[in-house]
């Protein structure tokens, strides 16, 4: 893939927008199943502090997987970074931030909010864990190894909303929105370095 997938000059707004159309996606499908996306929704400082630090081990695991040479991994880097570098490196960080905060809610209210309490009160806790998060990796497969590490992830996710001890969405909101931002902001400060080197597209 020698060009980008998407249209650099209108990604953000397009980018915001699908995001944005999966908050009354989860609201639809919360109205269908009787579960409000929100429910579990508590602002707090503890949840804050959980989610920031929560953030911590899935940032290491972006970093390692950076100094990870082998096939099916330098795929994927190859991959994000010709796709969302041409994109992303046009964008001040605050864009990126708007664009990650809009991810991290939207997917969360969807998959924490609805998908996994749905499979909850049919198939129980366990079974909804996995069910709910083999989806989320699914949605996310760009590449079969993309959608294990995707999954993977939404089980760390899912598990944390359980953090405090009582189910707070906001901990898993923050960690997601977290994650997505500086890993948006380490491809987008990789792929001006390769401009200034040459080696970008």
């Amino acid at each position: 893939m020698n060009q980008s997938s998407f249209h650099p000059d209108d990604f953000f707004k397009k980018a915001c927008s699908f995001e944005a159309s999966l908050i009354p996606v989860a609201a639809v499908l919360g109205w269908i199943a009787n579960i409000n996306p929100f429910a579990d929704l508590n602002f707090s400082e503890s949840a804050i502090a959980c989610g920031v630090i929560g953030t911590i081990p899935l940032f290491l695991m972006f970093l390692l997987l950076e100094q990870i040479q082998a096939e099916p991994v330098i795929k994927i880097k190859n991959m994000l970074f010709q796709t969302l570098g041409p994109s992303l490196h046009r964008y001040h960080w605050t864009d990126l931030f708007i664009l990650a905060a809009i991810a991290g809610l939207s997917e969360e209210l969807l998959f924490r909010g609805v998908i996994q309490p749905w499979m909850e009160s049919s198939w129980g806790v366990p079974a909804a864990l996995i069910g709910s998060n083999i989806i989320f990796g699914l949605v996310h497969a760009v590449t079969p190894l993309y959608a294990v590490l995707a999954a993977l992830v939404g089980i760390y996710l899912s598990l944390s909303l359980d953090y405090g001890g009582d189910r707070n969405l906001l901990i898993p909101i923050i960690i997601h929105g977290l994650y997505d931002f500086l890993a948006f902001v380490a491809l987008m400060r990789a792929y001006r370095a390769s401009l200034l080197t040459g080696s970008g597209q």
